[in-house]
């Protein structure tokens, strides 16, 4: 039997040179970054777009990492600044119309996977419809399993702030399961 390489529970040794600890991290956690960007940017290229990007920025500054943090917490830091970034910018604002007038638009596994499963696809998409602000707590939290002071650190807010969306986060996603169970008749 082959054991699968689970990349996520150790992280690249110090000797690795540049190249070997990019590619590392890109299969340690290429997934999660473009989960995280998907959830933001609700697009499948953009999401891949983003996750590039975020690979170009870990190659260049990889010497200047400081190891205050894992390098997880380092990559969905710099894909959160990155989607924030397209989500203020004037292509993505416009781009987005047109994409959201598509007809029958189809549903890839990217869409229906971000939380893993086809019985969680109401999950997600109720997760994915919640603002960014408190989208973005509840995929670190519940989806990445950081822990507050983590995701404090990462989003560069207040602990309490965290507590605060989450509770927000969790009382709309209760109203939103509520509202499309009672329109489904459950």
């Amino acid at each position: 039997m082959i054991d699968m390489i689970d990349y996520s529970k150790s992280e690249p040794l110090n000797h690795l040179n540049r190249e070997e600890k990019l590619k590392w991290l890109m299969n340690a956690y290429g997934n999660d970054v473009i989960r995280i960007a998907y959830t933001y940017l609700k697009q499948k290229q953009l999401a891949e777009d983003v996750a590039q990007d975020v690979f170009i920025k870990c190659y260049e500054k990889m010497d200047t990492f400081r190891n205050e943090s894992s390098y997880k917490t380092w990559l969905i830091r710099i894909t959160v600044n990155r989607c924030k970034d397209v989500l203020k910018s004037w292509s993505f604002k416009n781009l987005y119309l047109t994409n959201f007038f598509k007809p029958n638009q189809t549903y890839n596994s990217l869409e229906k996977k971000p939380f893993g499963g086809e019985a969680n696809e109401l999950i997600s998409k109720q997760v994915i419809e919640l603002p960014v602000k408190l989208r973005e707590v509840i995929i670190l939290f519940y989806y990445q399993e950081f822990s507050i002071e983590e995701i404090s650190n990462l989003l560069k807010i207040n602990p309490n702030t965290v507590k605060t969306r989450l509770h927000r986060g969790r009382i709309k996603l209760k109203e939103s399961f509520e509202g499309a169970w009672a329109i489904s008749g459950k």
